[in-house]
């Protein structure tokens, strides 16, 4: 006797950038159909998300700090002393347990930088080169080396061939350098050399002198890497005048750069002075950059460590933050945390027919309740299965 087809129906529901109501008909893990539907109150069906720039290595650690921030210096100080106490061990709890609460909330496709300050491989780089083949068929992690500019630009072939070898992404933390164009340039060698993709974190300040940002895009352009260089932060163009950021913005588009905004982190280390409230947030022109033919990410960063204390990588909670501080409109920019980000890793999370029933059921009347409303029960489907509940939501 042949098994029973295992089946559901999701019926009356809301698709983001699809008016009206739809049926889903899943059958054996698949979507076998989508239609319309005239029924009501099917709750909110969104595609898997994508993290883009997450930290791993650092993940987990605000419990061992005992004072906040001052600033972005401060933070880096702060987690280069905790440093000293990661372990094998430590790390892989830590990460492991981030990357069950990221599951758990919908992630498919992530990508986390790893601090990589010396020559050497640092541990947490073979720590989660483990856990990403564990984890595969579950979720698919990348691993981006960070460096500082001038370590990976003087010294840099040894840790691009460790990169290369374990499938990784290059990547370094530009900031304020002296001989920037050169040393950028060199960065890109060592990438060139070895088709090696790019993710820089750039200009995360608020001074309007910065132009790591300017670097990279001419570079891209000049050897015509569309499509392949990422840039997180850039929190300088926020306070550049905007007529150089519009005519840098336009290059940035033509070369075929992306941009992840990070709002959480950069919001809570920004202009921050103890006992004075914020006037400037660090959020980069994001609006622009998409009119301009940029695609832009938004991301988590930082999760409950020394540069961020909060966070539970969730990426909705996280988009909610970024929909109210960069006044999107919340349908228009879902695609900013899913298939975006999804398709710049070589993924496509979507809701397609005949495509995998991969997907989060939110019990929200379209993209503005969900905002409106972050408790609103919400469940994560896999292989047209919900998955056990980590946040109390019932079967729609």
């Amino acid at each position: 006797m042949d098994p029973v087809p295992d089946t559901a129906v999701l019926d009356g529901v809301r698709l983001p950038g699809r008016p009206g109501r739809w049926r889903l008909s899943l059958a054996n893990g698949r979507i076998r159909q989508i239609e319309r539907s005239t029924a009501e109150g099917g709750g909110l069906v969104l595609p898997l998300l994508a993290d883009i720039h997450v930290h791993l290595d650092k993940t987990l650690t605000c419990d061992r700090f005992h004072t906040r921030p001052a600033s972005l210096a401060d933070a880096i100080a702060m987690t280069a002393a905790d440093r000293e106490r990661w372990t094998d061990t430590d790390i892989r709890d830590r990460a492991a347990r981030a990357l069950t609460r990221a599951h758990a909330n919908g992630i498919a496709i992530m990508r986390s930088h790893v601090d990589w300050t010396v020559l050497a491989p640092p541990i947490a780089w073979s720590v989660l080169a483990e856990l990403r083949d564990a984890w595969d068929g579950r979720m698919t992690l990348e691993l981006a080396s960070l460096s500082p500019l001038d370590l990976l630009a003087e010294t840099g072939e040894p840790i691009a061939r460790a990169v290369a070898r374990t499938n990784g992404v290059l990547g370094c933390f530009v900031h304020q350098n002296g001989d920037l164009s050169r040393k950028i340039a060199r960065v890109f060698d060592l990438a060139e050399a070895r088709d090696l993709s790019l993710d820089f974190h750039v200009d995360e300040c608020l001074e309007r002198d910065m132009a790591g940002f300017d670097g990279i895009v001419a570079e891209t352009a000049r050897r015509e890497m569309t499509g392949r260089v990422l840039v997180g932060h850039a929190c300088s163009l926020s306070v550049r005048p905007e007529s150089e950021v519009s005519d840098l913005l336009e290059q940035a588009g033509e070369a075929g750069i992306a941009m992840t905004i990070l709002p959480t982190t950069n919001a809570f280390l920004q202009d921050a002075s103890p006992g004075r409230t914020p006037r400037l947030r660090g959020l980069a022109p994001m609006h622009e950059a998409r009119s301009a033919g940029v695609p832009v990410f938004i991301a988590s960063d930082n999760v409950r460590d020394g540069f961020y204390p909060h966070g539970d990588y969730d990426l909705l909670d996280v988009y909610r933050f970024a929909v109210l501080t960069g006044h999107l409109d919340a349908e228009d920019w879902i695609d900013s945390i899913a298939e975006s980000p999804a398709a710049w890793c070589g993924a496509r999370p979507a809701l397609v027919e005949n495509g995998p029933a991969d997907f989060i059921w939110v019990d929200a009347d379209g993209m503005d309740d969900l905002i409106s409303r972050p408790r609103a029960a919400r469940q994560v489907w896999r292989d047209g299965r919900p998955l056990p509940s980590a946040t109390g939501s019932e079967r729609p």
